[in-house]
């Protein structure tokens, strides 16, 4: 008696087939399950992982604005027809922007007619051998020319050229005039509070002290230290 084959003929291809979904499944479920702690969404650039960050509150730094300006100056003042003479003063400055200011100044210094006492028999031109100069100004200054000052091979610091031009008023020897100012000058910053600065600067007013009103440039050159608020 032959003996009976208990599965079809089509069985083994039957089993193939099943094998092979099952693999595929397997396969897709392993694609589509996210790993553990992500969230299984692709992100905006298309990475699986989106990491969780948590965000904290960051204070900024306030910086000082140090706007304001004070200085002290000395040099030499050449009154014109009387000579040179020291002097000192008060600066008092705003920066509006990084290139653009405002200053007021204060300054004075004794100016002599010792010349023409040596000329004049009778005396000078002034009821004593010296007079007091006062003067005020208010200027407007650029700041136009930045750059660095090298200390050696190896150390510098920050400069600034600028320009000035105003008005203010001149007090001397019992008269008192209008003036213009204008002139330049270099700061260099040494550190966020602290400069140094110089300037040349013109003054131009009017006098009549020879007999005869005329307009006089008076040139000052100076230096000085500058702190800021």
């Amino acid at each position: 008696m032959p003996h009976s084959n208990p599965l079809p003929a089509t069985a083994p291809a039957l089993m193939s087939w099943t094998a092979a979904l099952l693999l595929a499944a397997g396969s897709a479920a392993a694609q589509t399950t996210p790993p553990a702690g992500g969230t299984g969404a692709a992100g905006p650039t298309g990475q699986v992982i989106v990491p969780q960050v948590e965000r904290r509150d960051v204070k900024l730094p306030r910086f000082a604005s140090r706007d304001i300006s004070v200085g002290l100056f000395a040099g030499t003042y050449a009154t014109q027809n009387f000579g040179t003479s020291a002097v000192s003063g008060l600066r008092l400055g705003y920066h509006i922007t990084e290139d653009v200011f405002v200053e007021a100044t204060y300054a004075s210094t004794k100016v002599s007619d010792e010349d023409f006492r040596q000329i004049f028999p009778n005396g000078g031109i002034f009821p004593s051998p010296t007079q007091r100069l006062n003067y005020y100004n208010v200027v407007a200054g650029y700041n136009g020319l930045p750059g660095e000052v090298f200390f050696g091979r190896t150390r510098a610091k920050i400069s600034q050229g600028y320009l000035v031009a105003g008005v203010g008023s001149t007090d001397f020897a019992g008269q008192k005039r209008q003036t213009i100012s204008a002139g330049f000058g270099l700061r260099v910053v040494f550190t966020d509070w602290l400069a140094v600065q110089a300037d040349v600067r013109d003054h131009v007013y009017s006098l009549d002290l020879l007999g005869k009103r005329r307009n006089t440039h008076n040139l000052e050159v100076s230096a000085g230290l500058t702190v800021f608020f």
